[in-house]
Parts: C-alpha cells; sequence; structure tokens
C-alpha cells in the first residue's frame, strides 16, 4: 500500500465527487453529491441504452459491459429535478458496484475525488423535509471549501426502493446453531440493523444496537460498566457496518482491538461493499470476517464459526 492509500483506522474514506444541476425557472442550481470510491468500478459517458417497457421514468434503460447487463437509473429523474438541457456531453454513468450488484447512475458531471474524514461527516437528520431528495436517502452531510455542502446518497437504499436489489433475508437454514449471551451490532441504517439483529436474535443472541462507530464505542464502555472484566463472557460478539457518519467501522474496530478490555470480542463486518480490497483493509483492522449484505446463509455460516471458535 503506498503512502496515499488509506490507512487502517484512519477514519478517512475517498468520495467519487458528481454534480446535478436543478433547472428553476431561469437559474440553474448545482447540488453536490458523492459515493464512496469503493463503490465505484468505473466512470463513462453515457452510452446508447435500451428501454425497459413497463419500469419507471427514473430507470433509464439497460446496456451491456463487456457481456454483463446493466441497469441505468437517473438521478436527477429519482430525484424530482428538472435538467437543463445540452447536458449530453458532460453527462457521465458512475458505474458502482455494492450487494454484488452492478448499477450505473447518470450524472451531469463528475469533477473529482475526495479524501474526506468520517469525523467530519453529519448524519443527516435535518434532511427529513427536504423537497428536494428524501433525506432517508442521504447517509451524511459534509462541508466543503466555498462553504459549500456535499451530500452523500445512499445509493444502496435507493437501488433497494426501485425493486434491483433484496436482501437475502429468505435463504435461512432449516437448523440453525443456537448461542447465547450479547451481541453488538453497529450500522447508521435502522432497516440494516433490524435486518441484523433479528438473524441474531434467531441464533439466540440479545441484541444491543449503536448507530455508528463512536456510538458503539460508548456502547461498549456502558457494557463494560456493567460487566467489567467478565465482558467478554457476556459480549460474544460484534457486528459492524463499515460506511458510518461520524467514525467508519475500520476505525472503531481498530479502537477496540487496540482496547485490552475488548480485545477478545471478535469482530464481523457486515457492508454492502463487495470490493476485495475493503475485505483486506477489514481483516487488517483485526475483523474476523467480512460479509456483504445480507446473504442470510453465509451470514449465519460465519457468525457460528467465529463465535465458536472463540468459545472456550
Amino acid at each position: 500500500m503506498d503512502d496515499n492509500s488509506l490507512k487502517v483506522g484512519s477514519n478517512e474514506m475517498e468520495l467519487v465527487d458528481f454534480r446535478i444541476l436543478n433547472q428553476q425557472e431561469d437559474e440553474v442550481y448545482e447540488g453536490i453529491y458523492g459515493i464512496n470510491v469503493s463503490k465505484v468500478r468505473e466512470i463513462i459517458r453515457v452510452p446508447f441504452l435500451t428501454e425497459l417497457p413497463g419500469t419507471p421514468e427514473f430507470i433509464e434503460g439497460i446496456f451491456d459491459l463487456r457481456e454483463v447487463v446493466i441497469p441505468v437509473v437517473n438521478l436527477a429523474k429519482w430525484m424530482g429535478i428538472t435538467e437543463p438541457e445540452g447536458l449530453e456531453n458532460s453527462s457521465r454513468v458512475i458505474i458502482t458496484e455494492f450487494n454484488n450488484v452492478l448499477i450505473g447512475f447518470i450524472v451531469h458531471e463528475a469533477k473529482r475525488i475526495r479524501r474526506i474524514n468520517w469525523g467530519d461527516i453529519e448524519p443527516a437528520t435535518f434532511m427529513s423535509n427536504s423537497s428536494t431528495v428524501d433525506g432517508s436517502k442521504i447517509t451524511g452531510v459534509t462541508k466543503i471549501e466555498g462553504d459549500n455542502v456535499l451530500l452523500i446518497l445512499d445509493l444502496e437504499s435507493v437501488v433497494q426502493d426501485l425493486g434491483l436489489y433484496k436482501p437475502d433475508v429468505d435463504n435461512i437454514p432449516q437448523e440453525l446453531e443456537k448461542f447465547s449471551g450479547l451481541a453488538l451490532v453497529l450500522d447508521d441504517s435502522s432497516t440494516a440493523r433490524k435486518i441484523v439483529k433479528e438473524a441474531l436474535i434467531k441464533m439466540g443472541f440479545q441484541v444491543v444496537e449503536a448507530m455508528d462507530g463512536q456510538d458503539g464505542l460508548e456502547k461498549l464502555d456502558g457494557l463494560y460498566g456493567t460487566y467489567g472484566d467478565a465482558i467478554s463472557d457476556h459480549l460474544k460478539l460484534i457486528v459492524s457496518d463499515v460506511e458510518m457518519p461520524r467514525m467508519d467501522g475500520f476505525h472503531f474496530a481498530a479502537n477496540v482491538k487496540e482496547d485490552g478490555r475488548f480485545i477478545n470480542i471478535p469482530i464481523v463486518f457486515n457492508s454492502s461493499i463487495s470490493d476485495h480490497f475493503s475485505e483486506d483493509r477489514g481483516m487488517e483492522a483485526g475483523g474476523e470476517a467480512y460479509l456483504v449484505k445480507f446473504e442470510a446463509s453465509s451470514f449465519y455460516d460465519e457468525v457460528a464459526r467465529v463465535v465458536r471458535a472463540h468459545m472456550k
């Protein structure tokens, strides 16, 4: 890994900064958005698209990329934004991969790659009443130069709403190995926490929830206050997302493994990022498994394997 690469535990991420233009009467307004580089396969010019009858207007069509058929979503149309004319030359398609699914998103301009500290990213709670874009589809906001604000889009949630990706919650093994004790679950998505919580409860665990890495460390301190040095006899597992405001999963894990109170508690990453580099970073940060959301059979198998390995 070279000097410009992200270091494990650095609590930094790299974002592709892209723009969506909004035509309002005689004015054109520029929206600034970002997506994690780890989810971006490539950025291309808008190809010839084959329309799909019976699909929502914001699904522009499909195209073949090296023998893989990829659906393409027009983000401006999905947001209900009126696009200015004459964007053919600047528009691009960001090809993304998450949850092992390839999706293309049309944007009006791809600007640059930014390195941002998760500590500078705030949850987008104030966006809930936004008239421009559903606030639940924004995972965080951060200030950039010129007092501008960059919004981090939860494209995974967008795709799930479109029906292009559905968590594998029904593929549950007939016989589940039963465990006892506590499991700590970290995820900024309440939907993701609910899915993981229900899976762990079926395995016999009681679940403590946290919204991000910082909240997770606070929950661990609280559990230590209750159980003291016997905490590992009660807390059997930590399941953590990777992308979270304030403190990401890798930085959280590095903090946990540097703290002698919690060093023996196993960590399983559960992320929509499905590239091998992120899996390697997860293992380097102290994780004992890296899972892609949400494949039920592999989730149960890997959690059981990790917990069994720590049973004495």
